[in-house]
C-alpha cells in the first residue's frame, strides 16, 4: 500500500491543510501554478488510504478531458493499484459533461428520451434551428444568433421555456424567442437528441422531477470534488448542490482571478459567494507558485490587483528572479510577428528549448495570420488552436453521421447528413416530401423508409430511398457483432466514402488524412476502453476538444488565451496588446467585462515559466483599412514593474532602413498623435526593450550558418525550404541584417531575413 506519510510530505504548509480537512464544505482558492491538482488528488488519496473511503463513493469533476486524464494518472500512481484495483475504473473522475452523459444514459428514459440519444454540436444545433424558423415562419438571418444565445443562456441558468415565460412574464424576452426555444426542444426530443447545454440541463431536470434518481446519486457520492470552480455556470452549481445535499461534503478548488468564461455563462459569483451558500464552509488559500519566475509573478500581481471583484491574494514563489519581462512594439502586425519568429530562432540556437516550449497567445484568433506567415518564412513549425476543431470538419461529421444513425435511428439530423454524402441521386425535393410525411405521422425519417408507398414520392426516388434503408440495416447488423473501428472501416468501404476525394489536390489529400486519423481514433478508443460501445465512442468524440492535444507535437503553439488556460510554456509571447483587442472593444463600457479582460491578461501572463514577451503593433489592418493602434491599458498598468523605458510619452518617430520602413506617417497618422512611442529600436524594424534589442544583436549561433550575406543581389535565384525557388527582386541593409524581397512562383513576394530564413542561393 502507498505510504500516506510520503504523499503528505510532498505538500507545503498551505497545501496540507485542505487535504486533511475532509468533512463539510471546503473552498480552496488556488492561485495560478500553486499545485491545485496535487492538492485535489492528494486529498482523494488521503480519503482512500487513511479514511478508508470506498473509491466508488468519491466523485471528482474537471473541465477538460486532459485534466481528467491527468488526475486519473496521478491517482493511479498515488494509490497502489494492486491493493485498490478499482480506483481508475470505479471512481468517477471526468468532465462534468461526461458525468452528466453517464447519469443520463442510466435514467433519461424517465424524462421521455431513449438512452441511445445523440449529442448535437453547434453546427447540428444551427441546422435544427433553421428548420424551426422555416416551420414557424421566422426570419433566420435576423434571429439565428440571438436565438442560439437565448436558448443557451436559458439552459445554463436552469430555465425551461415555461420557466423563462413565468419568471420574466414575457417582459424581458419576446414570445417569439420563447416559442423558438420550445419548438427547438421539441424537435430535439423527436430526434432523441441533446445539445451540449442539454447534457447539464436535462440532468438538472431529471434530478428535479425524479427525486429518487437524485437520492441515489446524492447517497452514492459521499465526497464531491470540483476543479476549476470559477468556470461553473448556474446549472452546474445547481447540480453540485443537489449532489451534495445528503452528505454535505463538497470540496471545490478554483481561482476567481482566472474566471474568463463569463461569455459562455460562467458565474464568478459561484466562487466569490461559495461560503455564503454553504454557511459553514472553510476557506483556504494557495498562493505559492511553482511555475513562474519572480519577475513574471510580479507583473501578474501588478495587473490583477486593479480588479475590484476578487478575493485578496498575492502570488509568491521561491523560484529565481529570472530574466526581465520584455516588450516590443512593431510598426505593423507582420513586423510584430517577425520579432517573435526571430526571437524563437535565437533562443532555439542559444538554449536547450524545443519548439513545443514556445507559445504565442492572442485575444482573437484573427491575429494568427501574421504569425502563420512569418513562422512559415523562417521554417518554424507551429499549430493553431482555438480555430476549427477536428471533429467539426465536414468530412469527419459526414463519416460519423452514419455511426450516429446506426446508434440512434431517431436522429433525423444525422440521417439527412449521411443520405447526402456520398451523393446517391436523392434530391432536396424528395427529402422534403419524406420529411413532411414523417412529421405528419410523428415518426423518424429512418422509420419513414418502411412506408415509402404512402409518401407520394416517385418510383425512381423510392427505389433509391429503399436501397439506402437496406444499407443502414446492413450496417446495424454489422455493428451488433463488430467493434467500433471495424464498423467505421466497413461503412467507409461499403459507401465508397473516400472516392469523393479521389481527385488529386492538397485539400483532398488533407481530407483523406483526416479520415485515416478518424479510423485511428476509433482503434485507439477501443484499445483504451475495453468493452466500450458505439454509443460510448460517439459520446467521447463529441465531447473531445482540440486543446486536449496542445503541447504534444514539437511545434510552437499559436492559440487564443481561452484555449490555453491550465497549460504552461517556458517562453510565452502575448501579442496584440492594443486597445480594442486586449481588452476587447466592447469591454470599454462594461466594468464587469473589463475585469474579465484583465483576468484574461493575468491568465496569459501566468502560463509563462521562464520568459515572457509583451508585443503590440503601431498599426493593424482592421475592418477593411489600416488603423493606428493605441497601447493596451494593461501595458500602462504594468509599467511599474516593466522596464521604465519600454513605453514612454516622448513624441518621436523613427526610421528603419533595414526593413525599408519610412516612418509612422505612411500609415496615415501623425506621430504627434501617439502616446506610447518607445525609445529603443531593434533591427527588425520595430521598437523593443533594451534586452530584446541586445538579444537580436547578440552573437548567437545562426540558424542559417552557411549564409553568404554578400552573395544576395537583385536577380539571383534562391531556394526556400517551404516556398521553393524564387528570384531576389530587392535587397535592404548590410551584413547580417540583410533583408531580401523574393518573388516566388505561385506564392508571391516575401520579405526574408537572410540570417534566419531557411533558404540558399542556387546560382550566382
Amino acid at each position: 500500500m502507498a505510504d500516506i506519510k510520503e504523499l503528505l510530505s510532498k505538500l507545503n504548509e498551505e497545501q496540507i491543510k485542505p487535504v486533511l480537512d475532509t468533512e463539510g464544505a471546503v473552498l480552496v482558492i488556488a492561485g495560478a501554478g500553486s499545485g491545485k491538482t496535487r492538492v485535489l488528488t492528494s486529498r482523494i488519496a488521503y480519503l482512500v488510504l487513511e479514511k478508508k473511503i470506498d473509491p466508488a463513493n468519491i466523485m471528482a469533476i474537471t473541465f477538460t478531458n486532459k485534466a481528467a486524464d491527468e488526475m486519473k494518472t496521478r491517482l493511479t500512481k498515488m494509490v497502489d493499484c494492486t491493493e485498490h484495483m478499482w480506483i481508475p475504473d470505479y471512481m468517477w473522475v471526468s468532465t462534468i459533461h461526461s458525468m452528466c452523459v453517464r447519469i443520463l444514459r442510466r435514467d433519461i428514459d424517465k424524462i421521455g428520451y431513449d438512452k441511445y440519444f445523440t449529442v448535437y454540436d453547434e453546427t447540428d444545433k444551427e441546422k435544427v434551428l433553421k428548420r424551426v424558423f422555416q416551420d414557424l415562419g421566422c426570419d433566420a438571418d435576423k434571429l439565428l444568433k440571438s436565438a442560439k444565445n437565448f436558448i443557451s443562456k436559458a439552459k445554463n441558468d436552469s430555465l425551461s421555456p415555461e420557466d423563462v415565460k413565468n419568471e420574466y412574464n414575457g417582459g424581458r424576452f419576446s414570445d417569439e424567442l420563447i416559442n423558438i426555444y420550445r419548438e427547438y426542444d421539441n424537435q430535439l426530443m423527436r430526434s432523441n437528441a441533446l445539445d451540449f447545454d442539454d447534457l447539464l440541463f436535462k440532468t438538472y431536470e431529471l434530478f428535479k422531477t425524479h427525486p429518487e434518481v437524485l437520492d441515489y446519486y446524492a447517497d452514492k457520492f459521499r465526497y464531491i470534488h470540483i476543479d476549476e470552480f470559477q468556470d461553473t455556470n448556474k446549472v452546474q452549481f445547481d447540480i453540485a448542490k443537489m449532489l451534495a445535499s445528503k452528505h454535505g461534503n463538497i470540496f471545490v478548488v478554483g481561482d476567481d482571478d482566472q474566471s474568463i468564461y463569463g461569455w459562455r455563462g460562467a458565474k464568478i459569483e459561484n466562487i466569490l459567494n461559495f461560503d455564503k451558500v454553504f454557511k459553514d464552509a472553510k476557506t483556504y488559500k494557495l498562493q505559492r507558485n511553482y511555475r513562474s519566475t519572480k519577475k513574471i509573478l510580479e507583473l501578474a500581481n501588478c495587473i490583477i490587483k486593479n480588479n475590484v471583484g476578487r478575493r485578496e491574494k498575492e502570488l509568491y514563489t521561491e523560484n529565481s528572479d529570472g530574466v526581465k519581462v520584455e516588450t516590443f512594439i512593431g510598426t505593423d502586425e507582420n513586423n510584430e510577428a517577425t520579432f517573435a519568429a526571430i526571437q524563437i530562432k535565437n533562443l532555439m540556437a542559444r538554449t536547450n528549448y524545443r519548439y513545443k516550449d514556445f507559445a504565442v497567445f492572442m485575444r482573437v484568433n484573427a491575429l494568427s495570420r501574421a504569425f502563420e506567415q512569418e513562422f512559415t518564412k523562417y521554417g518554424i513549425p507551429y499549430r493553431i488552436y482555438g480555430g476549427f476543431k477536428f471533429f467539426e470538419r465536414k468530412e469527419i461529421k459526414d463519416a460519423l453521421s452514419y455511426l450516429k444513425v446506426i446508434n440512434n435511428t431517431f436522429d433525423d439530423e444525422s440521417f439527412l447528413r449521411c443520405i447526402a454524402v456520398p451523393k446517391r441521386g436523392i434530391g432536396d425535393k424528395t427529402l422534403m416530401q419524406l420529411r413532411e410525411f414523417c412529421a405528419a405521422y410523428g415518426i423518424s425519417l429512418y422509420d419513414g423508409l418502411t412506408r415509402l408507398e404512402e409518401t407520394g414520392i416517385g418510383a425512381a426516388a423510392r427505389t433509391k430511398l429503399f436501397n439506402f434503408r437496406l444499407l443502414l440495416d446492413n450496417f446495424r447488423e454489422y455493428a451488433a457483432v463488430n467493434s467500433v473501428s471495424e464498423l467505421l472501416k466497413y461503412v467507409l468501404e461499403k459507401t465508397s466514402f473516400k472516392d469523393q476525394f479521389a481527385e488529386k489536390s492538397e485539400e483532398n489529400t488533407s481530407k483523406l488524412y483526416n479520415i485515416s486519423e478518424l479510423v485511428n481514433t476509433a482503434e485507439q478508443f477501443i484499445s483504451d476502453n475495453r468493452g466500450a460501445t458505439l454509443s460510448d465512442y460517439l459520446n467521447a468524440m463529441t465531447l473531445s476538444t482540440d486543446t486536449d492535444s496542445i503541447n504534444e507535437d514539437d511545434a510552437v503553439s499559436v492559440a487564443t488565451i481561452h484555449a490555453v488556460k491550465g497549460l504552461e510554456f517556458k517562453c510565452v509571447f502575448i501579442a496584440g496588446l492594443d486597445e480594442r483587442i486586449l481588452p476587447i472593444a466592447r469591454s470599454g463600457v462594461d466594468e464587469d467585462e473589463l475585469e474579465e479582460e484583465r483576468r484574461l491578461m493575468y491568465v496569459a501572463i501566468t502560463r509563462a515559466e521562464e520568459r515572457l514577451y509583451l508585443t503590440r503593433a503601431m498599426s493593424r489592418y482592421m475592418y477593411g483599412s489600416r488603423e493606428h493602434m493605441t497601447q493596451s491599458r494593461f501595458l500602462k498598468e504594468a509599467q511599474p514593474v516593466l522596464n521604465p523605458y519600454a513605453f514612454d510619452n516622448e513624441k518621436r518617430a523613427y526610421q528603419s532602413t533595414d526593413y525599408g520602413y519610412k516612418d509612422y506617417g505612411r500609415f496615415g497618422y501623425n506621430d504627434a498623435d501617439s502616446d506610447d512611442i518607445p525609445v529603443s529600436q531593434s533591427k527588425v524594424g520595430g521598437y523593443s526593450s533594451a534586452y530584446a534589442k541586445s538579444l537580436l544583436k547578440s552573437g548567437a549561433p545562426l540558424e542559417n550558418k552557411n549564409a553568404d550575406f554578400n552573395g544576395y543581389k537583385r536577380g539571383i535565384k534562391v531556394k526556400h525550404t517551404k516556398f521553393g525557388e524564387g528570384t531576389v527582386i530587392d535587397v535592404k541593409g548590410t551584413g547580417e541584417n540583410i533583408i531580401v524581397d523574393v518573388a516566388f512562383k505561385g506564392v508571391g513576394i516575401k520579405a526574408l531575413s537572410v540570417k534566419y530564413a531557411p533558404m540558399e542561393i542556387i546560382n550566382g
